[in-house]
Order: C-alpha cells, then sequence, then structure tokens
C-alpha cells in the first residue's frame, strides 16, 4: 500500500467515531493511540472480503482495495488509522502489502496461512483437513511464516521404519538410533544429524558469501586485467614500432628491407603475445563460468535447504575454486637502436629481445572481505576451563564447533569435544612426541614427526606420511586460507631455519632470509610456531630471538615485534603459541610474563590478557574465542576478548 494510498484513506475516514473498547471484545489500543481490531478478527474479515471481491470481480484485489472495502461496509465498525490497518497487514504476513496476495494451493482463493513442509504447499484453515486426509503422518502442517522449518530426515537403510537422526563422523554417514548401538559404530564419534546439517548448511551459507564476495569478484578482476592488457597490445607494440620508424629513417632506401623484416618480427611477436593472452583469458573465462554456476546450485540448494539428503550430498568446493590459476606474465619486447654501419645494417639497427612468457604460482591473490569491526573487551573473561590429562600440555588446534585436538611431550595427540569431552586419541608412528599439529579445512589433523622428519595425515583414524624431509627436521606448522600447508624446518645441525610452502605434497615457496642476507629467523633450537593471518602475512613467533616475525605473502619483511615495554612486565618476552583473529589481530603467548599480547596487523601493540599460567599454544574457534593452552596444568582456558 503506497503512501499516496494511505492518504487517501485518511482524508476518506476524516472525522470517522474512533472505536471505543468499551463497545466490542475485539479491540486493542496501538501504540500511535487508535483502536483497533485484533489480528485474528481482522484476518477473518480480511479473508471474507478477498473471497467476495475474487468471485466478484474475478481477481484477488490488492490490500488497497480490500481496506477501502473494509471502511465501506456499513455493518462493520469503523476504524480510527489506516497507517494502523497497514502495520497490522504486515504483521499478519509481509506478503499481504503485495498486489497479488498468496493465497492457497488447493481452493485458489483463500489466503494463505498455514503450510506442508513435507508436501511444500501452501493452504488456508479450510483446506488443511482435505490435504492431510490421504496419510495423516505424511504431512506437516506449520503457520506459514515458519514454512521450510521442518527438516525432513532420511530414512535408515538398514532399519525401514527408524529415521536417520544421528551422523557417524568416523564412517561420514547418517545413521538411526538402532544402528548407533551396532558393533560396527562401536567407539565412533556420534553426532546429532541436526547439528552436523546446521554447520554444513552455515559452510553452505559461507560457501556462496565467499563465492559472491570473494572468488567471483576476484576472478571478474582478473578478467578485467587479461582483457585490459590485451586492449592495450596495439597502442604499445605502436611504440616500439615507431622507435624502429625513426631509427630506418636515418639509414639509406637500401636498408628498408631490413627494418621492414624486423617489424614482420615484432608482429609475429604481437601475435604470439595476444595468444598466450587470450589463451589465459579464455581459461579465466570458463573457470568463472564454473563459478557462477556453482553459485546458481548453491543458491537452488537455499531454496530447498529444509532437504537434508540435497544439503548433505553437496559437495563443497570453495577449497577447489580458492586454488587460483597461476598468473601468466608476458614481457613486451624492446627495440634497442644501435649507430648505422653500413657494412653490419642488421645487427647495427638493433636487436629484438625475444617474448617471455612466465607463471608466477602466487601472483594472482582473492580479494578479501571487509569484517564488521569488533571492539577488545575492557575486561576478558574465562568463559570455559577443561583438563586435558596432560602435563606440559603444548598446544591446542581448532576445527569447525566439534573437535578440538590436544598434544603434550607425549607421543599422543587427544580429541576433545568443544565442551571438553576425551573423544579419542592418535599416537604417533615413532613413539615420540610431536613437534605440532593443525587441522586442514576439511577436518584432517596434520602433525610433525621429528624422529621420522615427516608430515602426517590422519584420514580415518590412519596415519598418512605427506612429507618426507632430506636433511631437514620439521617444527611448527599451519594450514593457510588457500588450504596449502607452511611448515618450519631446521636443518639436522639446527643452525638454520626456514619456512616452506607445500601445496600437497609439492614445494612451492621457500622463506629463509631478509634483504641482504641475513637470516629471518634464530638458529637457536626452540620452538617457532607459525600462523597464516587474514592478510596473507606470514608470522612466527620464534621463542629463542624474543621476537614475532612477520613476512609478506611473497616472503619479504614487513615488521619484528619484540615485546612491549609495562611496569608489570619485567620478565623477557618469550613468545611460543601465536593465532590471528577475524579482525586480522594478532595474539602472542607470552610464557615469560604469563600473559597474552594483542596486536595489529603492523605490529602496533593493542592490550595484554592476563591470568594465564604458562601459556603455551593458542588457536581461536569461530566465534574468535581464544583457546589458550597452559603448559604444566594441562588445562584449557577458552577466553571472550572481543565484543
Amino acid at each position: 500500500m503506497t503512501r499516496s494510498e494511505v492518504d487517501h484513506l485518511d482524508e476518506k475516514l476524516h472525522g470517522e467515531q474512533v472505536l471505543d473498547s468499551s463497545q466490542t471484545s475485539n479491540s486493542v489500543l496501538f501504540t500511535c493511540g487508535h483502536y483497533y481490531t485484533k489480528q485474528n478478527f481482522l484476518e477473518e474479515v480480511l479473508v471474507k472480503f478477498q473471497k467476495e471481491l475474487a468471485h466478484g470481480h474475478g481477481s484477488v484485489p490488492s490490500s488497497a482495495q480490500v481496506l477501502v472495502k473494509y471502511y465501506n461496509r456499513g455493518d462493520l465498525l469503523p476504524l480510527a488509522c489506516p497507517k494502523c490497518v497497514l502495520n497490522a497487514l504486515h504483521s499478519m504476513d509481509p506478503r499481504l502489502s503485495a498486489q497479488d496476495v498468496v493465497r492457497c494451493d488447493l481452493c485458489k482463493d483463500n489466503v494463505v496461512q498455514n503450510y506442508c513442509d513435507y508436501c511444500h504447499v501452501k493452504l488456508c484453515k479450510l483446506c488443511i483437513g482435505e490435504h492431510i486426509s490421504d496419510e495423516y503422518d505424511k504431512h506437516k502442517i506449520v503457520p506459514f511464516q515458519q514454512r521450510k522449518s521442518t527438516l525432513i530426515f532420511p530414512s535408515c537403510k538398514k532399519h525401514s521404519k527408524e529415521t536417520c537422526k544421528l551422523q557417524c563422523i568416523s564412517c561420514n554417514n547418517s545413521i538411526c538410533a538402532k544402528c548407533s548401538i551396532l558393533k560396527e559404530h562401536k567407539d565412533h564419534n556420534v553426532v546429532d544429524l541436526e547439528d552436523s546439517y546446521n554447520s554444513k548448511k552455515a559452510n553452505i551459507t559461507k560457501e556462496t558469501e565467499e563465492i559472491e564476495n570473494i572468488i567471483s569478484p576476484t576472478y571478474e578482476e582478473i578478467r578485467k586485467e587479461l582483457e585490459s592488457q590485451i586492449a592495450s597490445l596495439d597502442g604499445e607494440y605502436e611504440k616500439i614500432t615507431t622507435i624502429m620508424s625513426k631509427q630506418g629513417e636515418e639509414w639509406h632506401k637500401e636498408i628498408d628491407g631490413v627494418i621492414n623484416k624486423m617489424k614482420n618480427e615484432i608482429h609475429e611477436i604481437k601475435v604470439s603475445h595476444r595468444d598466450i593472452l587470450k589463451k589465459h583469458l579464455k581459461q579465466i573465462t570458463q573457470i568463472e563460468s564454473s563459478i557462477k554456476e556453482n553459485l546458481r546450485t548453491l543458491k537452488d540448494l537455499h531454496r530447498e535447504s529444509n532437504v537434508v539428503s540435497t544439503i548433505m550430498e553437496y559437495k563443497l568446493k570453495n577449497k577447489e575454486l580458492s586454488k587460483l590459476p597461476p598468473q601468466v606474465q608476458v614481457s613486451l619486447p624492446t627495440f634497442c637502436p644501435k649507430p648505422i654501419d653500413r657494412g653490419k645494417v642488421y645487427e647495427l639497427i638493433g636487436s629484438i629481445k625475444p617474448l617471455t612468457a612466465t607463471t608466477d604460482e602466487h601472483g594472482y591473490t582473492l580479494k578479501r572481505q571487509r569484517r564488521p569491526y569488533r571492539e577488545l573487551l575492557h575486561s576478558p573473561e574465562v568463559i570455559k576451563t577443561f583438563n586435558t590429562g596432560y602435563t606440559y600440555l603444548r598446544s591446542v588446534s581448532f576445527h569447525s564447533d566439534q573437535e578440538i585436538w590436544a598434544y603434550a611431550e607425549v607421543s599422543e595427540i587427544k580429541c576433545f569435544n568443544v565442551k571438553g569431552k576425551f573423544i579419542n586419541a592418535i599416537k604417533t608412528k615413532s613413539g615420540e612426541n610431536p613437534n605440532d599439529v593443525a587441522v586442514t579445512s576439511d577436518g584432517c589433523l596434520l602433525f610433525c614427526d621429528w624422529e621420522l622428519k615427516t608430515v602426517n595425515k590422519v584420514v580415518k583414524e590412519q596415519i598418512k606420511e605427506i612429507i618426507t624431509l632430506q636433511g631437514w627436521i620439521p617444527g611448527n606448522l599451519c594450514v593457510t586460507s588457500s588450504d596449502d600447508l607452511l611448515v618450519v624446518m631446521c636443518d639436522e645441525a639446527k643452525t638454520e631455519y626456514k619456512v616452506v610452502r607445500y601445496a600437497g605434497s609439492v614445494e612451492t615457496q621457500t622463506i629463509q632470509y631478509e634483504k641482504g642476507g641475513k637470516p629471518l629467523y634464530s638458529s637457536d633450537y626452540k620452538s617457532k610456531s607459525i600462523t597464516e593471518n587474514k592478510n596473507l602475512d606470514i608470522c612466527v613467533a620464534d621463542r629463542a630471538a624474543g621476537a614475532v616475525v612477520v613476512v609478506n605473502q611473497v616472503g619479504k619483511l614487513r615488521f619484528r615485534y619484540t615485546g612491549h615495554s609495562f611496569k608489570s612486565k619485567v620478565n623477557p618476552f618469550l613468545p611460543r603459541g601465536i593465532t590471528t583473529n577475524s579482525q586480522s589481530q594478532i595474539l602472542v603467548a607470552d610464557f615469560g610474563n604469563l600473559s597474552i599480547h594483542i596486536l595489529d596487523q603492523d605490529g602496533q601493540f593493542l592490550r595484554y590478557i592476563d591470568g594465564i599460567n604458562e601459556p603455551s599454544g593458542l588457536c581461536v574457534d569461530t566465534h574468535d574465542n581464544l583457546f589458550v593452552a597452559e603448559y604444566k596444568t594441562g588445562d584449557v582456558k577458552v577466553i571472550k576478548y572481543l565484543q
């Protein structure tokens, strides 16, 4: 209903009697001061008139028409405020403000009031009985505003009369209550299927947002950049041919043939240049089309978001789509004129540097979505504490909202749920304690075995060696936003340290020295915890150096943080654990001063979190709550520090 229609009703009703509460029990006083009929009474009147008008005129009227008819009826009590009428209509169903009222799928006349969540049918109250008359237990009637709120669980394949409402994490299967007590699921991690569904649905929502806001815009930007390069090719190559022409004008006519030959060479190079860029553009366009197709699929899933099997069958693709292709870099040829010498015309006119095309694995970066800013709490609070059963707890690693992995100076790695309940444990092959643990985006545990010089992946409780080093010992590690692996390692003499990036098991980058050849990291054999920030910086807590060393994505030193002067912090800065949050802030465990340092992404100190007993390792959950591993107590403290 438009403002002009409301004003028209105001004029039409000017001077009408205001409804008094003593006149009827179907009145209620609105905040505007006008009396008005209760919602259920208005709903009955509205349905009645919509049906009358539909039968009389062959179409369902707009909300404005219904209101005018309502006011014109002599046998109904007058209403005082058309704006209140409009608000009441909107409160019953926002769709009533549209020109066409949503109608019952069965009778086609009455306003829809209910919805069958199993059949996806819109119903009025009068048609509910007819709809459920065949099989009552095969329907789920809910208010229309709550449509698609009922989850449709799959039937159990082993127990046909049972519904699967549990999820076996170990088997990655939906099971019923009877299945959960079978021998094949004994000691397995079984959770509510609804929880898994909600988590997967949240991931789909997140993936949709990432494609819409990050991946798709990134490819659009790459495509536009390539199109711009292609569009500017003629101008760039024209500059080169102009230089050649000026040089050629200085020579006698007998060298024109040589000049033309060189121009032809340039033209051929330009064709090759364009072909290279067009080929790359075609690849980018194809990937971009795939992204848009996947986005349409995701949005289709959203429209059928209460069908569990459809949601659960969908395979997340952001990991694949986030892997950007190598950037093609083609350098322009150059023409170098020389003094004229008739005996060496071709040579002295100049030389053309051949076309070179290289690929840079890190040439493209995903656009980053700006996160809502969150203030630091004035007084951080411990919201949860649980004990791991370890003494000398080293660190913790978080995955989703279901699993937390913890390790200590023993040969086993323990898994807990978010409530601190023990789930299971993994033992290292060597029988030695791991140097560090991390979790991949799909929930697989990774750990470094210094004795075997391996990086290992745990899949369905089976340990698989994915990286085996020769002459180097793996230390700390982390998983990046693109699912690459960053591993800190030292040589066997323990005098050199470096950070190596792996894509799967393939080494793609080494970070070891700053400008001038000076080592970035200390040579002392102590832990060097590592993490990637949201801006793709690589942050290392170098305990022996008493510093946090931060380099950018290509390995160039950005800054070193060596602590913050404060009267109560008298001991040397000893950074052990490190993590980052959604605000790109860096959190560092200061073992020497029993505190956590919070820095911004540029290394500026923001504040301390005190009251920690020998903080060793850190991680954050999806809500930015901080998990702190206390070294000797074996406790994990969960701290809320952001508003």
